[in-house]
């Protein structure tokens, strides 16, 4: 585990804005609620609270990977009209306590869904 600092910093602030996460026409998630996470050079990455989500569209894979500053995330895939984008989301169920803010929160690859930013 690595702490976040000045050589890898990683900030988390609530968004005042209205996210909404789309695949085509239909809406995967969509919340005032969401958490803008800012990790070093990387682009900023928003976080939706799990209940944000039509998580009948979501399907867990067995695919994990690991992030020395944030824990184990796990991944799901979104089904759509039939088509299936494969480890579209990830989330950190038990991130470590630098992050802990994510926990039960959902991010979405943006090459892979339309993630709108909305004005309130």
């Amino acid at each position: 585990m690595k702490v976040p600092g000045p050589d890898h910093p990683i900030t988390i602030a609530s968004n005042p804005n209205h996210i909404r996460v789309s695949v085509g026409e239909t809406v995967v998630a969509e919340t005032g609620r969401s958490l803008t996470l800012k990790e070093a050079s990387y682009p900023a990455v928003e976080y939706l609270p799990r209940e944000a989500a039509n998580m009948a569209l979501l399907t867990r894979t067995n695919h994990t990977t690991h992030c020395p500053y944030k824990g184990d995330a796990s991944y799901y895939s979104i089904t759509v009209d039939g088509k299936t984008l494969e480890n579209a989301i990830w989330t950190y169920e038990q991130p470590y306590d630098a992050v802990r803010a994510i926990a039960g929160h959902l991010a979405f690859y943006p090459h892979k869904v339309t993630i709108q930013q909305l004005t309130n």
